[in-house]
């Protein structure tokens, strides 16, 4: 799906100069002053589905221990990542989007924010990681399967949302990749 993202304007110009190495990035939880970034980064990252910017607000509001902001040295936002713990399987972590600016690309940030989200105490009880992908995804494949490796677990594919739920949309097949179970990695104090 394309979407245009010219209604808020983004925290990156749009060639901006490389990012720093990861070890310069910054990991804290979102809070409601950074819905309009989150929401101007996420247009810059296709194939991600562009929400509302309400939902991002709404997700800062309920989900915000299970979301992660990457800042760089320069207080930009260069990462993003959504997720929940669903209320009936509350031993799963369901990643719902990644997001890494272009130009902070190839640092392994998104690997980072995901297990950053492991290590908090909302996760203390998650042996399992969820998340969907369109089938020819093969940069968030890739992410998943780093992480199943550094978790020491298998990652599992599987049917979920078949194309015609969504419509005539023309929205591609969402194949659910379920990591796990692992153990916990332990919990650290939640960033402000």
């Amino acid at each position: 799906m394309t979407v245009e993202a010219s209604a808020l304007s983004s925290s990156f110009p749009v060639r901006a100069h490389r990012t720093a190495p990861p070890q310069a990035f910054s990991l804290r939880a979102i809070r409601k002053t950074d819905g309009q970034a989150i929401y101007g980064l996420v247009g810059q990252c296709p194939p991600l589905d562009l929400n509302s910017l309400y939902a991002y607000l709404l997700l800062s509001e309920h989900h915000a221990d299970t979301c992660v902001l990457a800042e760089d040295g320069a207080r930009r936002v260069i990462g993003f990542v959504s997720a929940y713990i669903p209320p009936r399987h509350p031993d799963v972590l369901f990643v719902w989007q990644v997001a890494v600016h272009p130009d902070a690309r190839g640092h392994g940030l998104a690997g980072r924010m995901v297990r950053h989200l492991l290590e908090r105490d909302a996760a203390r009880a998650v042996r399992y990681i969820e998340t969907t992908v369109g089938p020819d995804n093969a940069a968030s494949r890739g992410v998943f399967a780093g992480l199943a490796r550094r978790l020491g677990t298998g990652c599992s594919d599987r049917a979920f949302f078949e194309p015609e739920l969504f419509g005539q949309t023309g929205h591609e097949e969402e194949r659910l990749l379920r990591l796990g179970p692992f153990q916990p990695i332990g919990c650290v104090e939640q960033p402000s």
